[in-house]
């Protein structure tokens, strides 16, 4: 009988990745996800690809800074899956390769509860339906300047995405054209310097896990200037002190959840990012997101049952996504 981590190792190579015979594959990990890079690797090896397993150094959550200073790293493979403990899919050498057309599937491995991601049911969503949703919603929100987001527990945020394009991950590389992440969400690489007011952040924060008590974190002119003085807010400010960059402080995406089968639990950083009903803003680096911001890393923060305006239309009410009358 097949593993779960065998059902998840299959779609990332077979479903997400499409690796064909021949193709070269870099898989980057660490060595507490030593396990499952070599997992992928027999299933990339059972259709002739060839591969190689790249051991990054125990930088934590600063590894990108290495694929920032070298940006050609990529550059010998067909397709790289960056499956270490935190992302890389900000980076400058996966938006080189990206930009070359080489395959990228980010692949973060963080949970908080002892199983592989791969064993997630989530990973299972169906990616035909999924790229149904974005494209509904992204042409919906395109063009647009003002966001609004607000919250019944008291979420009053604006942002701006004025010139700046939509995109939406799926898993699958060829709906990204190269290029997709395990979060199945819409994203929005916002104005970095033009995020106000109040976040009440009640659902996850990436990395650390479930926000047990809500909290309110403050923002202006794109960076947070206030983080509440409770058990719950105090682990995000250590956490944002922990990187000792400034630059991390700063919002640079908007992100929509679209995978009905997540579950935002705190268990597994990329399944709560990727909940239907919720909203992310993603700190620091965006790069590769089609923004402009260099920082050490990327983090998010999740937030249940938003209400969403893009230039005064509602697009999703309490967590219900409803444009053009539908409601899904």
């Amino acid at each position: 009988m097949e593993s779960l981590i065998d059902r998840g190792a299959k779609i990332v190579i077979n479903n997400w990745l499409a690796l064909r015979s021949r193709e070269n594959l870099l898989i980057v990990t660490n060595e507490e996800h030593l396990s499952e890079a070599k997992i992928l690797k027999a299933h990339a090896n059972k259709i002739g690809s060839l591969v190689d397993i790249m051991l990054v150094e125990r930088t934590g959550k600063k590894v990108g800074i290495y694929f920032d200073r070298n940006d050609r790293v990529f550059d010998p493979y067909d397709a790289i899956i960056g499956a270490t403990e935190y992302s890389l899919v900000t980076t400058l050498a996966a938006k080189r390769a990206i930009s070359f057309g080489k395959k990228y599937v980010s692949l973060p491995l963080s949970t908080n509860d002892g199983r592989s991601m791969l064993e997630y049911d989530f990973m299972t969503e169906d990616t035909e339906i999924s790229k149904i949703k974005a494209k509904l919603l992204m042409k919906s929100i395109k063009g647009s300047s003002k966001i609004e987001i607000t919250t019944e527990s008291g979420t009053d945020l604006f942002l701006n995405m004025k010139n700046r394009k939509p995109g939406f991950f799926n898993g699958n590389v060829e709906d990204g054209n190269g290029f997709s992440s395990s979060s199945i969400e819409v994203y929005i690489p916002i104005i970095e310097t033009e995020t106000n007011g109040v976040l009440i952040l009640d659902a996850s924060y990436g990395y650390i896990g479930k926000v047990e008590n809500p909290f309110k974190v403050i923002f202006e002119d794109g960076k947070i200037i206030h983080i509440e003085d409770s058990k719950s807010g105090r682990k995000l400010k250590d956490y944002m002190e922990s990187f000792n960059d400034a630059r991390m402080y700063y919002a640079g995406e908007l992100g929509i959840g679209l995978n009905s089968k997540s579950k935002c639990q705190g268990n597994c950083y990329i399944e709560d990012e990727s909940a239907y009903g919720t909203f992310h803003l993603g700190l620091g680096r965006n790069h590769a997101l089609g923004g402009q911001h260099e920082a050490s890393g990327h983090f998010d923060l999740v937030t249940y049952s938003p209400n969403i305006y893009f230039d005064n239309r509602m697009i999703m009410d309490k967590g219900k996504v409803t444009i053009h009358n539908v409601l899904f």
